[in-house]
Formats: C-alpha cells, sequence, structure tokens
C-alpha cells in the first residue's frame, strides 16, 4: 500500500469513529437506520469510483 492510502484510510476510521456513536443514537428504529445506512453505502461508493477513475 502507498502511504496516501495508508493515512486516507486512518482519515476514514477516524471519521467513523467520530460519527458513528451520534449515527447510532438518532436512528433507533430499524428502517430509518437501513435507509441512512444504505444511503451512506451508496456515497462511499460513489466516492470509491470516481477516485478510481480519476486516479487510474
Amino acid at each position: 500500500m502507498d502511504t496516501s492510502q495508508i493515512i486516507s484510510s486512518i482519515f476514514l476510521i477516524a471519521v467513523l469513529i467520530l460519527i458513528l456513536p451520534n449515527f447510532l443514537s438518532t436512528n433507533n428504529k430499524l428502517k430509518e437506520f437501513l435507509r441512512n445506512l444504505s444511503i451512506w453505502a451508496i456515497i462511499t461508493l460513489v466516492i470509491i469510483v470516481i477516485i478510481y477513475f480519476v486516479s487510474g
């Protein structure tokens, strides 16, 4: 792995640690939680695809 990939991974994990407690506390209903989780998954996938095509 490249150094920039390691730093990016650490940054993403740190952001996840910061937002996860509040995300879980505000999404106490399962349907709402799954909807918000799917939105975050789509956003993450779009960012990964954009980075892949820009860097490749």
